[in-house]
C-alpha cells in the first residue's frame, strides 16, 4: 500500500478512538482507523477494563436513558442513589488535590450523562455493576461511590461492540497499522506515516485524531518519568501503549501537560503475566482491601485500607505495594467479611492461602516476617473500635485507635476463622502525563496555540489526573473526548476541502 487519503485519520482502536471515529462518520466524514495491534488484540487497554463508567445522573430516568433494559423488579430492589454533576466535581477535586485542569474537567462531567446516551443509541449496552459495586442491605441492593453502570460484556464487550458499529457505518480499521510519525506541512498536520507488515507508507487526511494511549507499556519511559523501580511493575493491560502518539505529537512541538510522574497503579495479583491476559481480564485486580488489612514483607500495615471507598483509593495504593520490601503484598481478610469479597477473588488464577489459625496463616504467608505478623495482629485487633457498628455501604467511622497507620473506616478485629489471604504486586493501568488539549479537544503546540489539524483524546490526554483517579472516569473521558475529536475532526475536515 502506498498511501491513502481520507477525511479523518484515527489513531487507535480502543474506547476513545471508536468514539471519534463514530463521531467523525456521523458528521459525514471518511474515517481510516490505524491500529498497531493484531485484530484479536484490538481495543488497547480499554479491551483489559472491567468497563466500569462513571457519569452524572440525577435520577431513576438518567438512569433509564443509559440502561433502558433496567427492568421493574431492578427498579423496585435496587437503591441506585445519584451523582450530581457537584459530587463528581468535588471528587475530581479531592481525589487530584485540586489541580486537574477545571476547563478538562468541567467538559468531561458537562458531557458524561449526554456521551452515555449517545453510546447506547449507537447500540454499545449497559447494565448495573451488582457484582462490583452493591451489597445487599435489608434485602435491598445499595450501590455506593458514583460508579453503578458497566458495560456488558466489560472491556472485551466495548470494544467489540464499538468495532461492530464502526464497520457497520462504513469505517475502515487497518490492524498491525502503526503510527510512527506525523505529517506536517507549513504549521499544519496532513496525515500519519505508518508502518506496516515491514513497509512504510502515508495516511493522508485533513485531520488526525490520536487516541492510541499512554506509555505504561515502555519500560523505558517508566523509568524516565515515573522513578526507580517501575520497569519491574506488570501492566495492566496491552503491550501497545508506547506512547506513540504522544512522541509523535511532541516532535513537532506539542506541549506536554499534567502528571508525568504519576499513574493509575493498583493491587494485582503477584503470579500474573507482565502483560494482560485477556482470558483473565481485569479478573487479577484486588480490590476489597477496605474490609481486611494489607501487610508486607516485614508482617506490617502500609496503608490505611479504609480512608475512603475503594473507588477513590485503589488507583494509588498499587504505587504503595510497589514501594514495599521485593515489591508485594498480602491482603488478609477472615470469614466475617469473605462474603463481601469482589467477584475477581473467586477466579481460578489466583494467589491464595487458607488457615484456621493466625499462627498458621502466619506461616503460610509467602516471604512474610511471621514474628513480625503475629505483634502487628495483636496490636491490630485490640485497636479497632468495636462499639461502632460495621456498615460497608457508608464510611461508617469504625477505625482504629492508637496505631502508627490508623484504619479510618470498616476496620474488624481478624478473629473469625478460617482466614484468607491473597498475594499482590503492582499493576499498572495507565500513566497520567501526555498532550495538552482545548476542550475541543485540539492539541496545543509548545506557545500555546492550536496546532491546526490535530486532536487528541483517551489516556494520552494529560491534565485530568494527579496522583490518583476516581473508578470509572477513564473511560469517560476517554468517550467524551473521543466523541468531541470526532466531531470537531469532521468539521475542521469540511472546511479543509469538504466530508466525503
Amino acid at each position: 500500500m502506498s498511501g491513502t487519503n481520507t477525511d479523518v485519520v484515527v489513531v487507535g482502536a480502543g474506547n476513545a478512538a471508536l468514539c471519534a471515529a463514530l463521531a467523525a462518520r456521523e458528521q459525514g466524514a471518511s474515517v481510516l482507523v490505524l491500529e498497531w495491534a493484531p485484530k484479536e488484540l484490538r481495543g488497547g487497554n480499554s479491551r483489559f477494563t472491567g468497563g466500569m463508567v462513571r457519569f452524572v445522573y440525577e435520577n431513576l430516568d438518567d438512569l433509564v436513558r443509559v440502561v433502558p433494559d433496567l427492568d421493574e423488579d431492578e427498579k423496585i430492589n435496587t437503591d441506585f442513589g445519584t451523582y450530581s454533576r457537584d459530587q463528581f466535581f468535588e471528587d475530581m477535586g479531592r481525589i487530584t488535590q485540586y489541580r486537574a485542569d477545571p476547563d478538562l474537567v468541567t467538559t468531561m462531567i458537562d458531557n458524561s450523562l449526554d456521551t452515555m446516551v449517545w453510546m447506547q443509541q449507537k447500540g454499545v449496552r449497559f447494565y448495573p455493576a451488582y457484582g462490583h459495586q452493591a451489597f445487599k442491605v435489608d434485602g435491598r441492593f445499595k450501590f455506593w461511590g458514583g460508579l453503578t453502570v458497566q458495560v456488558s460484556g466489560g472491556g472485551p464487550g466495548l470494544v467489540d461492540q464499538l468495532c461492530a458499529i464502526a464497520e457497520r457505518e462504513g469505517i475502515e480499521i487497518i490492524y498491525g497499522a502503526r503510527g510512527t510519525a506525523l505529517i506536517e506541512e507549513e504549521g499544519v498536520v496532513k496525515g500519519v506515516v505508518v508502518r506496516q507488515g515491514g513497509k512504510t507508507w502515508e495516511a493522508r487526511a485533513k485531520s488526525v485524531v490520536l487516541a492510541c494511549g499512554g506509555f505504561e507499556s515502555n519500560s523505558e519511559w517508566r523509568t524516565r518519568y515515573l522513578g526507580p523501580g517501575w520497569d519491574v511493575a506488570k501492566v495492566r493491560g496491552t503491550r501497545f501503549n508506547m506512547g506513540d502518539g504522544i512522541r509523535m505529537a511532541l516532535d513537532i512541538g506539542a506541549m506536554p501537560h499534567g502528571n508525568w510522574s504519576g499513574a493509575h497503579a493498583v493491587g494485582w495479583d503477584r503470579n500474573a503475566p507482565d502483560f494482560g491476559d485477556l482470558k483473565v481480564g481485569d479478573g487479577f485486580q484486588k480490590h476489597s482491601y477496605p474490609f481486611g488489612i494489607m501487610v508486607n514483607a516485614r508482617g506490617e500495615r502500609f496503608v490505611d485500607e479504609g480512608a475512603d471507598f475503594r473507588n477513590y483509593t485503589y488507583a494509588k495504593y498499587g504505587h504503595e505495594v510497589l514501594h514495599q520490601p521485593e515489591q508485594f503484598a498480602w491482603q488478609v481478610f477472615d470469614d466475617k467479611v469473605v462474603h463481601l469479597l469482589r467477584d475477581e477473588y473467586r477466579i481460578r488464577e489466583v494467589t491464595k492461602v487458607t488457615a484456621n489459625t493466625l499462627e498458621e496463616l502466619a506461616q503460610r504467608l509467602e516471604g512474610v516476617d511471621s514474628a513480625g505478623f503475629m505483634r502487628m495482629i495483636t496490636e491490630y485487633n485490640a485497636a479497632v473500635q468495636t462499639d461502632v457498628p460495621f456498615n460497608p455501604t457508608i464510611k461508617d467511622g469504625r477505625g482504629t485507635v492508637g496505631l502508627s497507620v490508623p484504619k479510618t473506616n470498616w476496620a474488624n478485629p481478624l478473629d473469625t476463622p478460617p482466614y484468607v489471604a491473597f498475594q499482590i504486586t503492582c499493576g499498572l493501568t495507565f500513566t497520567f502525563g501526555g498532550l495538552n488539549i482545548t476542550r475541543q479537544a485540539q492539541v496545543l503546540d509548545a506557545a500555546g496555540s492550536v496546532i491546526p489539524g490535530l486532536y487528541a483524546a483517551g489516556e494520552l490526554v494529560g491534565g485530568l489526573f494527579y496522583f490518583n483517579y476516581p473508578g470509572g472516569t477513564g473511560l469517560t473521558s476517554g468517550a467524551v473526548f473521543g466523541r468531541i475529536s470526532g466531531l470537531q475532526a469532521a468539521e475542521n475536515a469540511m472546511i479543509a476541502g469538504g466530508a466525503g
